[in-house]
């Protein structure tokens, strides 16, 4: 869901609170990131992350989906400035007028999906994904995955490279490059998309209801090994992996006007 400046403005859900807005600042380790945060920091404060009403992170998007996930327990949105590369999450970096910038903020509200893995040896992985959760081939056969949608088999045997899972706010990352569709960010639908299809042949994969539990399972995994990746955190050799939205979990995320999740996914797909 986007909530719109002027309807919701982050400085009326400040209103309550006495005194100036409490900024946070979160950065990556780049130099180019921890130099603007000394920069900011001098000139805006700096309130620790859990008193905070805003978190501003510094850096990319590896590092936006980072603090995204490591302050999820936190009542305060997270506003993220680009000091890494291509930063689709991210504002862009000024170090002027940041208060009034934070205070006209537009925010969205993404649910993440959650991963639930299970090794050869047993060990089960939880961990939640805010852009998609992955299968991968982890050697030199492809993989072989038979996949489940809400208890129903659907494809006996799917042989590729890999097979993932997004949300609509990560739909233009991993997804897309594996040619897969973009998603408006406020359906209520998951991607399900295929890495290199070998059969069936140049199947790409399905649309799905957010409802969705998507169970794959990993046929000859001693043979084929099979890796999980949940926004990047890999866990090698599974046999199994269940996947659905946690509505339960909420990461608000805060753009300049204008240039929200909703514009920003409408604008990928005419670059």
């Amino acid at each position: 869901m986007i909530v719109s400046a002027q309807d919701d403005p982050i400085g009326n859900l400040n209103m309550t609170t006495k005194g100036p807005l409490r900024i946070g600042f979160a950065a990556s380790e780049t130099p180019v990131a921890q130099t603007a945060r000394a920069v900011l920091t001098a000139r805006y404060g700096d309130a620790p992350l859990e008193n905070a009403d805003i978190i501003v992170a510094l850096g990319g998007d590896g590092f936006m989906l980072q603090t995204l996930h490591s302050t999820e327990h936190l009542a305060a949105p997270v506003y993220g400035m680009n000091r890494g590369t291509v930063g689709f999450l991210m504002n862009k970096y000024n170090e002027n007028d940041l208060v009034e910038r934070l205070e006209a903020a537009e925010e969205a509200d993404v649910h993440p999906l959650s991963m639930c893995a299970t090794g050869v040896d047993g060990t089960v992985h939880k961990a939640l994904a805010i852009n998609e959760v992955s299968l991968l081939r982890a050697g030199a056969q492809a993989a072989k995955l038979r996949i489940t949608v809400d208890g129903r088999l659907r494809m006996d045997t799917l042989v590729c490279d890999g097979a993932l899972v997004a949300t609509p706010a990560g739909s233009t990352a991993y997804n897309y490059s594996a040619h897969g569709p973009v998603l408006p960010i406020g359906s209520d639908v998951l991607a399900l998309t295929a890495v290199a299809a070998f059969r069936p042949r140049r199947w790409r994969g399905a649309l799905l209801p957010r409802t969705a539990c998507v169970r794959f399972d990993v046929l000859e995994p001693d043979k084929r090994p099979v890796m999980a990746e949940a926004d990047s955190r890999s866990f090698a050799n599974v046999t199994s992996v269940v996947i659905k939205s946690e509505p339960s979990v909420v990461h608000r995320i805060l753009f300049d006007p204008g240039h929200g999740l909703e514009e920003r996914l409408i604008s990928e797909q005419f670059t």
